[in-house]
């Protein structure tokens, strides 16, 4: 075919260039068709310092608000309110409301339209931080009204927070040639965890699943993987078993291991490995590899092999997550010299709330609170050593001092299932690596090793069912990529082995003589004064050393069972112990009720003392109003700053 005359070329191009693209959908006559969401505008460019990293770079005025100009959004107090939401809500929905608020006051501007956002996406981010915005005494923003400034996703909306999402979905191709099995030991930064551990998921997607518990202070994804024949649902008799690594940001060997067991589970669930096929069908395992991802950006910047023992270790508010959880270890001491108290399930005390409570620390307590965990290990460095409870000794004076819990038989059986099987930590050289601890076989009552507050461990043991060991993984907290190789050879058949256990003593159902479940029913062992309440479908695990035991479950409103129960020594998988209870007489029922425990209401949404659903309170009594009206503590810091006073944001 010919060329086309020129002038006829020239009319094309002109044609052509009036043609804007097109930045939504075209119909079948070719013209471009904005959704109902978008409005004609004058797209320029985002400025606003506090929407910086927004998943758009072009906004338009005047914004939903009304507001003209840069000049009128930057003195107003919504603006305001969005620039210390971080601070007053103490990193909780980090950075997801920010970024919700300036779709509003910055809205998406693309060829000429403006994109408005979500409404489902407003409406679940609303269910999740109401609760926070509750805890300082602050009505809901009313920029952030779901129903005014938010649109349908049929309508054509967008996403405003893709941009947390978006750049951690991306795969990263291995090598070629390479199989899928390929596990690369190195050090893996946040996105690169995350992809991993998201690949890993979708190629195990029957028995794996990621999921987020939360958000650290600068708001990474607390992401989580879980291994289940039922991925997401908690299945009866199926025991729960958690792994987190990297507590302290600059211990990365725990990170690490996690994430190539997560591989490893995966890949050889595929190949058709009998022994890991029977763990992911009869356990729900779930593995958080990073609790500090804040932290360990900070180390990693420092690089492996370095000298120094606390760059990282803190979190973004110069916490330390292992020292952040309540001390319940002085009111179980406390309750210890008292007959007939129990000393299991001890409920949250008010003034924890007082101090500072890190969001990474409420994210592990609501998790555990959330799931029936029977089992966990924390993963550390700094020595090569498996610790149990307590952490803190009976006499706060005394930095050493053996304190063990009533479940210390137990906690010795747990810490040598990872210890006998781990070569570096029976090495029988006084000169390796932790060499002070092998006449202990390299496990220690960590009161009797240093005494510390505020831990993990000691927290999972008298706030709910599950048993914690802490685990030190080497001497070196960030070692060089070299030796992850060996660390992952070293611990890989202890974690396995470790999470095995979890099958140890028995387990079974609690009901009601119509065979209808008994949540939070209590299970006794004689000699033993601590507790384990049952799940919600009425099922439990009780972590037992062989032996003969007298266990007996009991419920307000039920006579109590009491059941003779042998473990032999070799018996590797939990026996079937399960309980029918029958009702009590009316008169006794009132009794046992009247008997009752009432713990103060839980800030996490969670459960009393006994189990039982409460109402969520403040998360400070500071913040509550007080009885003469006078205004929240925060009111006064926007007055300062705003001629506005947005009395939008007080509830009474």
């Amino acid at each position: 075919m010919p060329p086309p005359p020129p002038l006829l070329l020239l009319t094309v191009l002109v044609v052509a260039a009036a043609r804007p693209g097109c930045e939504f959908e075209r119909n079948p006559a070719g013209e471009c068709h904005r959704p109902p969401a978008a409005d004609s505008a004058t797209c320029m460019d985002l400025q606003l310092r506090t929407c910086s990293d927004a998943a758009y770079n072009h906004t338009t005025f005047p914004n939903l608000l009304q507001h003209r100009s840069w000049e009128v959004v930057e003195a107003s107090s919504e603006y305001i309110l969005l620039s210390v939401l971080h601070q007053l809500l103490e990193g909780q929905c980090n950075p997801d409301l920010r970024l919700l608020g300036c779709a509003v006051l910055a809205p998406r501007c693309e060829g000429g339209w403006v994109r408005r956002p979500c409404r489902h996406i407003c409406e679940g981010l609303r269910e999740v931080c109401q609760p926070a915005f509750d805890a300082i005494d602050m009505a809901w923003p009313y920029f952030l009204d779901c129903h005014r400034y938010f649109t349908r996703e049929d309508e054509g909306c967008y996403d405003p927070l893709e941009k947390l999402r978006g750049g951690l979905e991306a795969d990263e191709a291995l090598p070629s040639g390479l199989p899928p099995t390929f596990i690369r030991f190195s050090h893996h930064s946040y996105a690169q965890m995350v992809r991993v551990l998201r690949r890993t998921a979708s190629r195990c997607a029957h028995v794996a699943r990621t999921y987020s518990i939360g958000r650290s202070f600068d708001g990474r994804e607390l992401l989580v993987i879980e291994f289940s024949s039922r991925p997401g649902q908690h299945e009866l008799m199926e025991p729960e078993v958690k792994l987190i690594g990297n507590i302290h940001g600059n211990e990365v060997a725990g990170r690490e291991m996690l994430i190539y067991l997560a591989q490893y589970l995966c890949s050889e669930y595929l190949l058709g490995n009998p022994r890991i096929q029977r763990l992911l069908n009869t356990t729900r395992i779930h593995l958080l590899p990073s609790m500090n991802p804040d932290g360990y950006e900070v180390a990693a910047a420092e690089g492996a092999g370095y000298n120094g023992w606390t760059s990282g270790r803190q979190n973004a508010q110069n916490l330390d997550l292992n020292r952040n959880f309540p001390d319940l270890t002085s009111e179980y001491y406390r309750l210890a010299e008292t007959r007939g108290a129990r000393s299991d399930h001890i409920p949250i005390p008010q003034h924890y709330w007082w101090g500072k409570v890190a969001p990474e620390t409420k994210a592990i307590m609501k998790w555990m609170q959330t799931i029936p965990f029977v089992l966990s290990a924390s993963l550390h460095g700094g020595d090569l050593v498996v610790s149990y409870p307590f952490d803190f000794s009976q006499h706060p004076q005394e930095e050493k001092m053996f304190s063990p819990t009533p479940d210390e038989k137990m906690f010795k059986l747990l810490s040598r299932a990872y210890a006998d099987v781990h070569p570096m930590m029976m090495d029988r050289s006084e000169n390796r690596c932790g060499g002070n601890f092998l006449k202990r076989g390299s496990i220690i009552n960590g009161a009797d090793w240093y005494s510390f507050t505020g831990g993990m461990s000691d927290f999972n043991y008298l706030h709910t069912n599950c048993f914690e060991i802490t685990v030190e993984l080497g001497c070196v907290k960030f070692p060089p990529e070299e030796a992850l190789y060996t660390l992952w050879q070293h611990n890989k058949e202890s974690l396995l082995n470790f999470v095995e256990t979890v099958h140890r003593g028995i387990k079974g159902v609690v009901t009601d003589k119509f065979g209808k479940p008994v949540k939070n029913a209590r299970i006794s062992v004689k000699g033993i004064r601590h507790d384990i309440t049952t799940a919600p479908d009425g099922d439990y695990w009780r972590l037992l050393p062989p032996g003969i035991h007298i266990v007996i479950a009991q419920a307000p409103g039920y006579a109590k069972v009491i059941k003779k129960v042998i473990i032999p020594t070799r018996m590797k998988r939990a026996g079937r112990v399960d309980f029918i209870l029958q009702p009590l007489g009316l008169e006794s029922k009132n009794f046992f009720h009247g008997l009752r425990r009432t713990g103060p209401h839980d800030p996490l949404g969670g459960a009393s003392s006994l189990g039982e659903a409460t109402e969520p309170d403040p998360l400070r009594a500071r913040r509550q109003p007080s009885a003469d009206g006078s205004k929240p503590w925060w009111w006064s810091y926007f007055t300062s700053l705003s001629t506005h006073r947005p009395r939008w944001l007080l509830k009474y």
